[in-house]
């Protein structure tokens, strides 16, 4: 069992940074493909960013591609989301999660394939 601890949220205005942690515990980091998840006051969860077991492939959505980069250390089992020129739209609530499958060749967008959930991390940015 693969447990998955966030951190880095907090407050900013439009247009700063913050980078998100995600400290995993429980299981070998490595053999899982990581992503990263938010969700909004009355939305749905919605698909962030996702990154390959090693690290060399990653995928955004559209709506933060070039403005947040995910990466991973697996030496440090930790998995980061940096955020540049954060917008108020970005406010919600921010998980890491882990596939449910170890060993998968390519990262999912999509939330159905992630078993392992951190309880999230509030990201909070004020126009």
């Amino acid at each position: 069992q693969v447990q998955l601890v966030e951190s880095g949220g907090g407050s900013v205005q439009a247009g700063g940074s913050l980078r998100l942690s995600c400290a995993a515990s429980g299981g070998t980091f490595s053999i899982y493909t990581m992503g990263w998840f938010r969700q909004a006051p009355g939305k749905e969860r919605e698909f962030v960013a996702a990154v390959s077991r090693g690290g060399v492939s990653t995928n955004h959505a559209d709506s933060v591609k070039g403005r947040f980069t995910i990466s991973r250390d697996n030496a440090k089992n930790t998995l980061y989301l940096q955020m540049n020129s954060l917008k108020p739209e970005d406010t919600a609530v921010y998980y890491c999660a882990a596939d449910r499958r170890p060993y998968r060749l390519q990262q999912s967008s999509s939330r159905y394939e992630y078993d392992y959930w951190g309880q999230g991390t509030q990201v909070t940015v004020s126009s």
